[in-house]
């Protein structure tokens, strides 16, 4: 966990289409948190949380908590309406005036993506205007999503706010404009946070390591069906290969062995070519391994790319690594779902092999194991495995008949060995546990 997830954007860009990704919410205001607000100690975890005031009894605008079907919420200058004036979806609708508010007192812990909501007028009231705020402290400051929102008029509108924040989180609704119309509210939706990663393909569903893009030709995203590359042409090697394993990728196909350039990239970025490789005494190491696509001959074949591959030391590539990658498919072969990142640690005094193709001074391995497939990053806790490996890339460093799990370190310590941010869409809260821990199993 190296960046702060609020400010963490992402460009992708092919041809004339550029599509800004950023995850968090910016020109936020903040302001402090209710009078009286007392943490909110309970953490609700629904995929979607739904709200429609349907339940519980309030009749009076004084402050006070009441029992929805969501959870406790607060409501301060409110009260659910039920008089033939208010504009709701059953019997039911939270009504505001003057400067009132409605307040979660539990927090959503899987985050939240977006959030729509209904808003009219009560009865013939005049125009009002408001907001959404969220906290992701327990309802001690807040900060406004969005712009603010004008309500006109008896029947509804829908109201969608793009939230995209990972962790903890809930929410408030306040009047703004301190006058005595009323403004009716209903059908509240709040989806959870699917992250950028996840929006860019499953292979990325935990977070994306660090920027990149398609005019970056020292970060070159390819979005591959199999896997997802950050590719540097001025190494000739990839900065980071991250993909999913489950069994639906693993089949009987032999292994295709068909070594090439990658006829996917620009032809105008410089690659590594087959040459570079042939007598330099180091092996075409794979990232994405080819026993991890065996569906298919297309995707194992796939994985012969060489924008796929690393100049990696017979004794790291055919010991260690190759046990690790075998031991992850057992792993995925229980029903489990993984999510692996590899690639190379480098520095200034990394050697290379042919026309300038960088060798690693170490090779890096990141495996999250989650208990089932599908699962993503509400799913992961302060209990989810996590593997890190940091391999020496010399075969003078290391024996082939090493056990990968000597070569354990802390997520924490490859990012700190390359400068990336590993599963950046995780909430926060849960990476600083995860990420520090060496595991031991």
């Amino acid at each position: 966990m190296m960046r702060d997830s609020r400010s963490r954007g992402l460009w992708f860009t092919g041809g004339s289409l550029v599509v800004l990704l950023v995850v968090g919410v910016a020109g936020c205001a903040m302001s402090a948190g209710p009078e009286g607000d007392d943490g909110g100690l309970e953490i609700a975890t629904a995929s979607t949380l739904t709200e429609g005031f349907e339940t519980g009894t309030k009749t009076a605008y004084a402050a006070a908590d009441v029992t929805l079907a969501s959870g406790v919420w607060n409501m301060n200058d409110a009260l659910l309406g039920n008089l033939s004036s208010d504009v709701k979806t059953g019997t039911q609708a939270a009504r505001i005036r003057n400067s009132g508010r409605v307040t979660m007192r539990f927090d959503r812990s899987s985050g939240a993506g977006t959030v729509t909501i209904h808003h009219a007028s009560f009865g013939t009231d005049a125009s009002g205007t408001w907001g959404l705020f969220e906290s992701q402290n327990g309802g001690a400051t807040w900060t406004q999503v969005g712009t603010s929102k004008a309500t006109t008029g008896g029947s509804f509108s829908t109201a969608t706010f793009t939230v995209n924040l990972a962790g903890t989180i809930r929410f408030d609704i306040r009047k703004l404009d301190g006058g005595s119309n009323r403004i009716d509210f209903d059908d509240i939706t709040v989806t959870d946070f699917a992250g950028a990663g996840a929006a860019l393909s499953v292979h990325t569903t935990l977070g994306i390591p660090a920027p990149t893009s398609t005019g970056d030709p020292s970060a070159f995203l390819s979005v591959k069906s199999g896997y997802v590359i950050s590719y540097n042409s001025g190494r000739k090697v990839p900065n980071w290969v991250s993909w999913e394993l489950n069994t639906s990728y693993l089949g009987a196909i032999d292994r295709q062995d068909d070594f090439r350039p990658d006829d996917t990239l620009p032809p105008t970025l410089p690659q590594a070519q087959l040459s570079d490789y042939s007598g330099s005494g180091f092996d075409r190491g794979h990232m994405c391994p080819s026993a991890d696509r065996t569906l298919t001959t297309a995707s194992n074949s796939q994985t012969f790319y060489l924008t796929n591959m690393v100049p990696q030391s017979a004794h790291n590539n055919r010991g260690p690594w190759a046990r690790m990658e075998s031991d992850l498919r057992v792993i995925a072969g229980t029903g489990k779902e993984l999510f692996i990142i590899a690639g190379g640690v480098f520095t200034g005094s990394s050697g290379t092999i042919g026309s300038g193709v960088s060798v690693p001074d170490k090779t890096f391995k990141v495996a999250v194991v989650l208990d089932a497939v599908g699962q993503g990053t509400a799913n992961v806790t302060t209990s989810t495995r996590v593997i890190g490996v940091m391999m020496p890339n010399s075969d003078a460093l290391i024996s082939q008949s090493a056990d990968w799990r000597d070569f354990r370190v802390s997520v924490d310590a490859i990012e700190a060995a390359t400068g990336d941010d590993f599963l950046s869409d995780v909430d926060p809260a849960v990476q600083a546990v995860i990420e520090s821990r060496v595991d031991n199993l």
